[in-house]
């Protein structure tokens, strides 16, 4: 009896093993995030750059990032997920190289536009492998909550480890770090990832549609995070941003009628895919406030160095980890995915209601350690709105789903980081016009970004609870209907 259990046994290791390689993929993209923020004043002494230029260290990133999330994702279902994730790692990995040998701005923007095309091309389809590799609900959601817990914790530990890398080495090495881990990826990846060949390019090669997401997405992501430097009423963001608005509209446009659509719109039929990813860019243009915002409030207000603020934020990790992985999966076996996001969401505006009354003169463990330890709502949520955000996507559509989810997390974060800190700035401004110390002015700014994150996360409560129902609840309303239903043949649950 022991024969049969053998390829069960392996089969369950392979698939461990390649949650594995997705989960690290996912740490060092999002470790590259963060860890460049700690680095930024060392690069723009060592390279020379203007303040406007250093911006370019970022944006460049998260505009090729942003804009080919959902390319790199229905690509992926075309020729191949696995196909797809090796090539993103393999550009993301020479790209770093690149950057940490830059010796001038304008190589290094070059190689992190570069990163940021790798970034998209691997992240795009991690999800959407995971989900079809792991189809048992229990497996599932334990993967799921791995994968949430490591975007969730990354950001914390790229915030430590950029701030001791670069005090103790120099900057170059926040990007020589990701060397091992890329070399890895790529090692293990190939016999451990499920080998697919893909529907065919012939079954959505739509090079007009694929131009038009992309020039739109790309140009509206731009249009943000420039929206601060400009002003958001300004010809120039007022004029762009109609001109994405009109590429992105012509490209829905063009999906309707496509003979074989880039993203098929049938997608969008699915309840749980809509809502979530609407929760989702609340969430994530709120929390942005969580995971900047504070740390700008530690070093600036309380004078805190980059390594110390990594520290005082790595309870938040811990936190994460052990609800995200310890409980998480029970939680939404027992309660469901809805009701568990919804109350991830209600501990995170207590999170930003909390903040946004911090005091100038505060103390960590009477002010901001209750705070880190109410992150528990981010272990919570994450994973409940991913498993809700990829149920109504079968198994031709995973990709696209998947480099979806990805996009609308990316337009939130600019979004968020657009909108939050420009408030902040314009609060902190008037604060200063009305005699107040920097201390308290930037404080001020700081309370009017969490007040509105609270807002946004109001927000996205509402959203939850009308719009999102669990994936048990689209099973058993598929399997009541009449016998003479039509099949959905589209692996999506229309409602």
């Amino acid at each position: 009896m022991s024969a049969p259990s053998a390829p069960t046994s392996r089969t369950t290791r392979s698939q461990w093993l390649a949650l594995g390689v997705i989960a690290t993929s996912l740490l060092m993209v999002v470790l590259d995030g963060s860890i460049v923020t700690v680095a930024m004043p060392a690069i723009q002494n060592d390279l020379r750059f203007t303040p406007t230029g250093l911006g370019w260290v970022v944006n460049s990133y998260l505009i090729a990032f942003g804009s080919l999330l959902l390319l790199s994702g229905r690509l992926g279902d075309l020729v191949g997920r696995k196909r797809m994730f090796l090539s993103g790692t393999a550009v993301f990995t020479a790209a770093s190289l690149l950057a940490g040998v830059a010796t001038s701005p304008a190589a290094l923007i070059a190689a992190r536009f570069l990163q940021g095309i790798g970034s998209a091309m691997a992240s795009a389809v991690g999800l959407g492998i995971l989900v079809t590799l792991f189809t048992e609900p229990g497996q599932r959601a334990r993967a799921i909550a791995v994968f949430s817990f490591t975007g969730a914790a990354g950001a914390s530990i790229g915030q430590v480890l950029g701030g001791v890398l670069t005090d103790a080495l120099n900057w170059h090495w926040i990007f020589f770090v990701n060397l091992p881990f890329g070399l890895a990826v790529l090692g293990l990846a190939l016999p451990v990832l499920p080998s697919d060949r893909g529907l065919g390019l012939k079954a959505g090669a739509d090079a007009l549609g694929a131009l038009l997401v992309t020039a739109g997405l790309m140009l509206g992501i731009h249009t943000v995070v420039k929206a601060e430097e400009y002003g958001w009423t300004s010809a120039r963001t007022l004029g762009l941003g109609a001109l994405a608005a009109v590429l992105l509209a012509a490209f829905l446009a063009r999906q309707a009628t496509a003979r074989t659509p880039l993203m098929p719109l049938r997608i969008f039929r699915s309840r749980s895919v809509s809502g979530a990813n609407l929760v989702q860019m609340l969430m994530v243009a709120a929390l942005f406030s969580f995971q900047i915002l504070v740390a700008f409030y530690l070093q600036r207000v309380l004078g805190y160095d980059a390594t110390r603020t990594g520290l005082a934020m790595l309870p938040a990790a811990g936190i994460i980890g052990a609800v995200s992985l310890g409980v998480s999966a029970r939680l939404n076996a027992r309660f469901g995915e809805r009701r568990v996001l919804l109350t991830g969401i209600a501990l995170l505006i207590g999170v930003l209601g909390l903040l946004a009354r911090v005091p100038v003169h505060a103390e960590y463990v009477g002010d901001l350690l209750p705070v880190m330890l109410l992150a528990a709502g981010f272990g919570l949520a994450l994973p409940a709105l991913t498993t809700l955000g990829m149920s109504g996507a079968g198994e031709a559509d995973s990709g696209l789903a998947s480099g979806l989810f990805n996009t609308t997390q990316q337009i939130g974060m600019a979004l968020g980081v657009a909108v939050l800190s420009t408030l902040a700035a314009s609060r902190t401004d008037s604060l200063l016009a009305h005699g107040s110390s920097r201390a308290e002015a930037l404080t001020g700014g700081y309370h009017l970004a969490f007040g509105v994150g609270a807002g946004l996360l109001v927000a996205a409560f509402v959203v939850a609870a009308v719009l999102l129902r669990g994936p048990r609840q689209q099973t058993r309303t598929t399997t009541t209907r009449t016998p003479d239903a039509a099949p959905d043949v589209t692996g999506l649950t229309a409602v």
